[in-house]
């Protein structure tokens, strides 16, 4: 049984599944799915599109699956998909897909924090963390275990890589590769995200590779394809430093400098 405050509106068309709360003043609008367990907060706004697991909890002023900020779109079908057990603060925005990509997704355990944007066509994996005012613009891929301190801002199309985290008030131009720390403005390499990788059950022989791998492309000299080159001879068979490879080959906007 659903738990509905009498002054939410829910369309009839919505599908809820069990055991969820509504807070006051909520509106659920027709093509909206959500699963068991959720809580919604008062004022929140749920729109067309949105497409919600279990255990998520929403709190109060947020505004899921609203219309893309884009010049572009035409009203066309798309979506918002969020993970099971996410948790999103109060006043966070989320802008379902546009016709290019047709969604935008926040993956399982994420915590996003109070005034966060995630825009049109984005995709936040699993267990990421976004702190306070967190902006992230059109196409941005968040890949797991990402931390974003407050305040921090990615351009669109840049992606941040696995277990990398942004230290606070940073602007990522290019694309953030894994495991590392970045800072400063404009943003630079800091080194690893060691506690991070400890945390998360890295070996000592993974760290210290991936730190090698770095002191390839950060310090040898080498222009980043003569270095992945050289990491590739290397450690071209070891699965951290292929993830790096992998990640850097990929990147569009280039990854960023030192």
């Amino acid at each position: 049984m659903n738990t509905i405050h009498p002054t939410a509106i829910v369309s009839s068309n919505a599908k809820l599944g069990e055991n969820n709360i509504v807070g006051p003043y909520t509106i659920i609008e027709d093509d909206v799915e959500i699963g068991n367990d959720c809580q919604i907060g008062p004022h929140v706004v749920i729109y067309d599109g949105a497409r919600i697991a279990n255990r998520v909890k929403i709190n109060q002023g947020a505004s899921i699956a609203h219309k893309p900020q884009d010049l572009k779109f035409g009203n066309e079908q798309t979506y918002f998909y969020i993970g099971d057990d996410t948790v999103i603060h109060e006043f966070v925005t989320l802008h379902r897909g546009t016709k290019e990509t047709g969604f935008s997704r926040v993956g399982k355990n994420c915590l996003l924090m109070a005034y966060t944007h995630v825009a049109h066509d984005c995709v936040v994996g699993d267990n990421v963390i976004l702190a306070n005012s967190v902006q992230l613009a059109g196409h941005v891929h968040i890949e797991d275990w990402v931390i974003i301190a407050g305040t921090c801002g990615v351009h669109q199309f840049c992606s941040v890589g696995r277990h990398a985290m942004m230290g606070v008030n940073t602007v990522a131009v290019k694309d953030v590769p894994p495991f590392v720390l970045s800072g400063r403005f404009p943003i630079k390499f800091e080194g690893l995200n060691k506690v991070g990788l400890r945390r998360r059950g890295f070996s000592n022989e993974d760290i210290d590779t991936i730190k090698k791998v770095y002191d390839m492309i950060y310090n040898s000299g080498l222009n980043v394809s003569q270095a992945i080159a050289k990491v590739e001879t290397e450690f071209g068979k070891v699965a951290v430093a292929q993830e790096i490879i992998k990640f850097v080959k990929a990147s569009k906007r280039g990854i960023i400098g030192k």
